[in-house]
């Protein structure tokens, strides 16, 4: 009896699951094949920035033109888990009807829409209504600010229309194009590689150094200089004006100081490893005052793997243990998405000993953000994989519970 539950459960999900990636594929093929698009154009001719429709009859063909079909092409989809389940000999196969039962849904809810039924918008296109942004882009299930990139952000990026699984697994969950991203520890091993294959990935870069040389790039044998701004822990307040064009900033600045224990390198490791890092933060966070920054700013924090595993420098380990913590806080009521990367052992002039190569961590982290993962773990180690998200969980619900919003 509980088997057969489960079993029926599993089907109907599976069957729903099915037909939102079937969905979402056509969306995304909509932008590729121009008959498709012809169609689906009329879709994004309908909204304005503040997600205002252009015209009545211009909203009510675009569901004519891009919905009932979009529905239709998932209708006929949905008949295939059926058809599998029933050939199977299934004790109850009809469950397997659950995704055309759910695609019915769309498909009148499209048709009321564009027959002009009163109230139909409001009740069935929630991606698409009016308003301050609440929430930060969803992260597994699609919400307005999500949605609204797709719009004014990039169209060849964030297909998914319920569920992002498609967008994950794309690598369109979040467009690096056009972004304007600052890289702090720039001159390091690392910010050169992510400057490097963020740049790769269409991105306007910047590199933000302690350092007094600018900062190029080597593509292919051509050097390519960089905008390079000079800048020194504790003076994190002269990035303001700064900070303000940035829509991605990545925390990537610090200091191992190995074996030393003196209070100057208490002092060194967890001014650079720590405060600066949220010092830092705190100005990018006071950016964001629009929609649109709501849904295009993000910071990106490396903490390191040193969150939940010995770095064999205890103070390293301390003071990035310590910024972490601070982003796990911070992170419950920050008004924009906020990634962290847990880095294992790669090769720099910090580590001299790591086993990775930074071309292939800047790879992977970008690769990562691309497939909107909130927390970028790329190390050797597969504890990590297990302990820090056990950690994190427990870190930020005890946060949760003993502490309270403050009122702005």
């Amino acid at each position: 009896m509980v088997f057969g539950i489960i079993t029926a459960t599993t089907v109907i999900f599976s069957s729903i699951i099915w037909v939102e990636m079937v969905r979402d594929c056509y969306h995304a093929l909509a932008h590729r094949w121009t008959p498709l698009y012809r169609l689906h154009v009329w879709h994004h001719r309908v909204f304005r920035p503040d997600l205002s429709a252009v015209s009545e009859a211009i909203y009510r063909k675009a569901h004519w033109y891009n919905d009932v079909p979009e529905a239709l092409v998932m209708l006929i989809f949905s008949l295939i888990p059926g058809i599998i389940v029933a050939g199977l000999g299934f004790t109850h196969s009809w469950v397997a009807w659950a995704g055309s039962l759910y695609t019915l849904t769309f498909l009148m809810g499209a048709i009321a829409r564009g027959a002009g039924v009163p109230y139909a918008d409001e009740l069935t296109d929630l991606t698409h209504r009016q308003g301050d942004f609440v929430t930060l882009p969803g992260d597994w299930l699609v919400n307005r600010p999500y949605h609204w990139r797709h719009h004014f952000d990039n169209q060849k990026a964030y297909y998914c229309g319920t569920l992002t699984l498609v967008d994950k697994l794309m690598g369109t969950a979040l467009s690096l194009k056009g972004k304007t991203i600052g890289v702090t520890g720039a001159s390091g091993t690392l910010g050169r590689s992510l400057l490097k294959y963020l740049h790769l990935n269409g991105a306007k870069v910047i590199a933000l150094t302690s350092k007094s040389d600018a900062v190029t790039l080597d593509i292919d044998g051509k050097e390519i200089p960089l905008k390079t701004i000079n800048w020194q822990v504790g003076n994190e307040l002269a990035l303001e004006d700064e900070l303000a064009k940035i829509d991605i900033l990545i925390l990537n600045h610090g200091i191992n100081v190995h074996q030393e224990r003196t209070p100057q390198a208490i002092e060194k490791s967890y001014q650079i490893n720590a405060f600066s890092g949220w010092r830092l933060i705190e100005l990018f966070f006071k950016t964001i005052q629009t929609n649109e920054d709501k849904v295009r700013k993000e910071v990106w924090v490396n903490t390191s793997e040193a969150e939940v595993n010995p770095a064999v420098s205890p103070l390293y380990e301390l003071s990035k243990r310590t910024l972490g913590d601070l982003v796990t806080l911070r992170r419950l009521d920050a008004p924009c998405v906020v990634r962290k990367l847990i880095l294992g052992p790669f090769k720099s002039n910090l580590n001299p000993i790591g086993v990775m190569s930074a071309d292939w961590v800047a790879k992977q982290i970008v690769k990562g953000a691309k497939s909107d993962n909130r927390n970028i773990i790329i190390t050797i180690n597969p504890l990590t994989f297990i302990a820090f998200p056990v950690k994190e969980f427990f870190v930020s619900l005890y946060f949760k519970l003993f502490t309270k919003k403050s009122i702005d």
